[in-house]
């Protein structure tokens, strides 16, 4: 949220920028290019506008979508309370978790608002019944918490094979054990879960490889809710990130399965001996996933207004910081920008996952696309995003027409006035001047994309305030399927409909051992000549959760001629050939073991 909020700081924000952009010059040279710096460090990031080829032009094929809202049975209206006029963790709410709560191999879908702590609103559960549509679950769940809830992660933190929940807030982190039916109670004290930060996105990974879920919070800024701050035009606004002093990540490890309690849930916190607690920063985003090739899992955080961090697993413990020198703190000219949302896919079909970050509507969306291995070069240019706008926070790439290759959905809301707008009159009509329209991608091949928004009016033809867009095949006929949170309104549920290009594989990898789903396996499918990969892991987009199932669209092959796994632990297997156009479960150890 850098350039929007803007306020009378600046002049320490661009001291920051100066000296982020001189390091930056100064690695380029060490390293001769490798990582992804550009050639053009101009101080202004309209130079790269100016001469990039526009996206191309927009489509007007059959939509992706159809707005399912209504008929769903979802009846939610997201509180974005403000206590303060310009209160900023109502800017920042709106996480949204898929997932089977009640073990009925159906998705439900969990919806947080940012309430009043003392007020009547609650985050709400909506259980799918065997219609397919959904019913409020909420009551005597445990899921009916009341506070300014930012995101949410869910994972088998004990690995008895039922999903627990993490949910951040403003000034708290609560871990809800679930017992497979629905219903949730809150051990947060005991487990040991303490986060008394602006917490946003989180997601499980096992650091460790112990079998074991540990737990990563992206925090956001030191807030003083009494520090008033302008727009560039003189009105009283939210204020920027630069206001206030960045929080560093914190990562809490699983020690359910060790000691004398073997048995109860316990955390501990390791953030500072991990070296993650060195590195304050203003954490919005988050992706969990092998970034350098060694099947260790690595930590990536989208900070606002400052470079992203990328925690590099040293496989005992510990991790250190890389992101400047991979590539991935700043953009191809040196800067950095609002990073918000995360996507992680592989764009280009080059069998190497690309990181897409969302960012305000004066910039530009970031592609850096990996290649070699551990290594990313700002590809926006290249990519045809160079000209797509919106305040974006939930994003996903995925396949939505099955021809074979990710597509791109961005959830947009302002995070401050668009210049020269006046308050709005009412305070019913408050959010009305940060609207903004939703945008979809298509991909044309080879980690190029097209404007596919106008074709797509039930999630881009509205304006409003959207924040996390979750991910998940609910109604189970293969394809992915979306749900979108709306600041103080109700979310979009969008089912696909897209006309199909090919055909589909979804794959739920299993260890049978843990009893839960292996986040942080690498699903690798081969067929026609191709080769299509996936990361497992639920915790994307912003602030989300979504299906933990691996989704391949294969376009026009028939057969799936081998799918390869590469378990958490680093063991490989080969599985054999499976037919499409269905939902495949892999468990670990019935495959072939890959030799080391």
């Amino acid at each position: 949220m850098l350039n929007e909020l803007r306020h009378v700081a600046v002049g320490h924000e661009t001291f920051g920028m100066f000296f982020h952009r001189t390091s930056q010059i100064l690695i380029c040279g060490i390293v001769a290019g490798t990582c992804g710096c550009g050639q053009n460090l101009a101080n202004d990031s309209n130079a790269e506008r100016s001469s990039a080829p526009a996206v191309a032009p927009t489509i007007h094929s059959p939509p992706w979508f159809d707005d399912a809202t209504q008929q769903s049975g979802v009846t939610f209206h997201q509180t974005a309370h403000r206590p303060s006029p310009f209160f900023m963790p109502a800017l920042t709410g709106g996480g949204i978790a898929v997932g089977d709560f009640d073990n009925d191999a159906r998705l439900d879908i969990y919806l947080l608002n940012s309430a009043s702590p003392q007020g009547e609103e609650t985050n709400r559960f909506f259980r799918q019944t065997e219609d397919g549509r959904f019913e409020d679950a909420t009551a005597g769940s445990g899921l009916d918490l009341h506070g300014y809830c930012q995101g949410v992660a869910a994972g088998d933190v004990n690995n008895d094979g039922a999903l627990d929940v993490v949910v951040t807030e403003y000034g708290a982190a609560r871990l809800l054990l679930g017992d497979g039916a629905g219903h949730f109670r809150d051990v947060s004290e005991e487990a040991g879960i303490d986060n008394a930060s602006w917490g946003t996105s989180t997601a499980f990974l096992d650091f460790d490889r112990d079998g074991w879920l540990d737990l990563v919070i992206a925090n956001y800024l030191e807030y003083d809710p009494d520090k008033p701050c302008k727009s560039t035009a003189g009105q009283d606004d939210f204020c920027g990130p630069a206001s206030f002093p960045g929080t560093p990540p914190r990562l809490f490890r699983n020690l359910t399965g060790a000691g004398p309690s073997m048995g109860d849930v316990r955390f501990e916190d390791v953030t500072g001996a991990s070296g993650l607690g060195s590195h304050a920063s203003a954490g919005l985003g988050l992706w969990c996933a092998d970034f350098d090739g060694d099947r260790w899992p690595d930590i990536f955080v989208a900070n606002d207004g400052v470079p992203n961090s990328l925690f590099i697993n040293r496989r005992d413990g510990t991790f250190h910081e890389e992101a400047t020198l991979r590539g991935i703190a700043l953009n191809r000219m040196g800067l950095a920008e609002a990073n918000m949302g995360v996507a992680v896919g592989d764009a280009d079909g080059d069998g190497l996952f690309d990181v897409f970050v969302t960012h305000l509507a004066d910039e530009s969306h970031r592609l850096w696309k990996q290649s070699p291995q551990g290594l990313f070069t700002d590809a926006t240019t290249e990519a045809r995003l160079s000209s797509v706008r919106g305040t974006g926070f939930g994003t996903m790439f995925a396949d939505f027409d099955h021809d074979g290759d990710v597509d791109l959905a961005i959830a947009n809301g302002r995070v401050m006035r668009e210049a020269g707008t006046p308050p709005a009159a009412t305070p019913e009509h408050f959010w009305t001047p940060y609207h903004e329209l939703n945008a979809a991608l298509e991909n044309l091949g080879e980690g190029r994309f097209r404007d596919a928004s106008h074709a797509n009016p039930a999630l881009c033809g509205t304006h409003g305030v959207y924040r996390g867009m979750a991910c998940g095949d609910w109604d189970n006929d293969g394809d992915l399927d979306l749900v979108v949170s709306q600041l103080d309104g109700p979310p979009l549920l969008l089912r696909n409909v897209a006309a199909k290009s090919g055909h589909w594989l979804t794959v739920r990898t299993l260890d049978p051992s843990l009893r839960r789903d292996a986040y942080g396996a690498v699903v690798t499918v081969e067929a026609g000549g191709r080769r299509w990969v996936r990361w497992v892991n639920p915790s994307g987009s912003y602030a989300c959760s979504n299906d933990p199932r691996a989704h391949f669209g294969l376009g026009e092959t028939s057969e799936a001629s081998s799918i390869r796994v590469i378990w958490p632990d680093g063991i490989a297997e080969m599985f054999p050939a499976a037919s499409v156009d269905q939902h495949l479960v892999l468990r670990r150890g019935e495959g072939i073991a890959e030799m080391p």
